[in-house]
């Protein structure tokens, strides 16, 4: 994860925020039956159960500025060990405590300094993360899944999707999202969605010569490389002194 900066949301707050609120409620509503087992199954987050995702989302849910620098400077800037930190506050005592929790934040608008889409963008990768190894389907509106499409592709806060996706085209079959130029990468909207957000299962759903890039490139280690050659022509052009 890396630490969040300004950003704009591309439509009005209250707008993402009515969105939020309905993924979480769809969310909530798709976990309300499941088993003590089903809440230990894996979820796509591969160090996580589907039950510390929902954690997740409920802490994310639950956190103004305030408190998120707090922690970040109680866990001395380790965003990882901060996630876990406050994953572990919300997890309850019971999966049925997890999902009250949940529940209780549904039509929150607390959220740490990022823009909303940003949660939005969390709501649905995140919801993806728990529904796909439960074997639940929810069918998104378009217009939602179009929203955090044009939000990621533009974006490496929170997660590296710009990254990601820098060179290929990308261009979605079942709704109107179409972003940058070079090698295609094309699906479902959904399926583009989370391969930006470095869920490389979803690439088996996707078509165009690019789809190799989506799936192998290291957005870190990628920025990095282009960083140092950067430097490197920098220090060429630099006029030699006299020794």
């Amino acid at each position: 994860m890396t630490s969040p900066e300004p950003a704009n949301d591309r439509q009005p707050s209250t707008g993402t925020w009515s969105l939020i609120h309905a993924e979480r409620a769809a969310l909530a509503a798709d976990l309300a039956e499941l088993t003590d087992q089903q809440w230990g199954t894996r979820s796509l987050c591969d160090r996580f159960t589907v039950r510390e995702v929902l954690a997740h989302l409920t802490a994310g849910a639950s956190l103004n500025p305030v408190r998120w620098l707090a922690g970040v400077i109680r866990c001395r800037f380790d965003f990882d060990q901060q996630v876990a930190m406050r994953l572990a506050e919300q997890m309850g005592t019971t999966p049925a405590d997890t999902l009250a929790r949940f529940r209780h934040v549904i039509t929150s608008t607390t959220k740490p300094p990022l823009p909303a889409v940003a949660m939005l963008g969390e709501a649905i990768a995140h919801g993806e993360d728990i529904r796909r190894p439960l074997g639940i389907h929810r069918d998104y509106p378009i217009t939602t899944l179009t929203t955090v499409a044009d939000y990621y592709q533009g974006s490496d806060l929170v997660v590296l999707a710009k990254g990601r996706v820098r060179g290929l085209r990308l261009a979605a079959t079942d709704g109107p999202f179409t972003s940058g130029s070079g090698p295609l990468v094309s699906g479902t909207t959904l399926a583009l969605i989370m391969a930006m957000t470095g869920r490389t299962l979803y690439c088996d759903e996707l078509g165009g010569e690019g789809v190799s890039t989506v799936r192998d490139r290291d957005p870190r280690k990628d920025a990095a490389e282009r960083a140092h050659e950067r430097e490197t022509t920098e220090d060429e052009k630099k006029p030699a002194t006299d020794q």
